[in-house]
């Protein structure tokens, strides 16, 4: 009797042996194939954010060989910044920005938010007072004293959203 009992006991836990081999060779090959399947999607992700970013980036002075050629050579870096740099100054005005081409409508002034240095010659930027939107395109001028001025080419005023 205690033969036969050990006899099951020992296939009984070959069994087992076997069922759990199999069971974490099967889950390791699972876990392998579902690895690369993540790989393989957010390498194709990181690839279309890399296409969407260098789109979006196409109009920009950074990217732009033309534009970068027109300053013979000189750091574009320092010249954004110092172009930026400028039109955001005019944002202390009690007035507000004088480069958005809007007038102080209520209590709160326009001041610029955002700008895009597009090109050698060109800004985009993005305006409010809080309560309205818009946007404008600037041409921009470095002068011989490296000060820069500007030009309003066109502004837009978005309509105040009714919710």
């Amino acid at each position: 009797m205690k033969k036969q009992l050990f006899m099951y006991l020992f296939i009984l836990a070959l069994m087992v042996n076997c069922f759990t081999y199999m069971w974490y060779s099967k889950g390791f090959e699972f876990l392998e194939k579902r690895y690369e399947k993540l790989n393989n999607k957010m390498t194709s992700k990181n690839d279309s954010l890399q296409n969407l970013l260098s789109d979006a980036n196409h109009f920009a002075i950074e990217n732009n060989d033309n534009a970068q050629n027109y300053f013979d050579g000189k750091d574009v870096t320092a010249l954004k910044k110092n172009v930026t740099d400028g039109l955001l100054a005019f944002n202390d005005d009690p007035a507000g920005n004088k480069f958005t081409g809007q007038v102080k409508m209520g209590e709160q002034k326009f001041i610029i938010n955002k700008i895009k240095v597009l090109n050698h010659r060109w800004i985009i930027a993005d305006y409010s007072d809080g309560q309205f939107w818009g946007e404008v395109l600037l041409k921009y001028f470095i002068n011989d004293s490296q000060t820069v001025s500007y030009q309003i080419i066109e502004n837009q005023l978005f309509p105040r959203a009714t919710n």
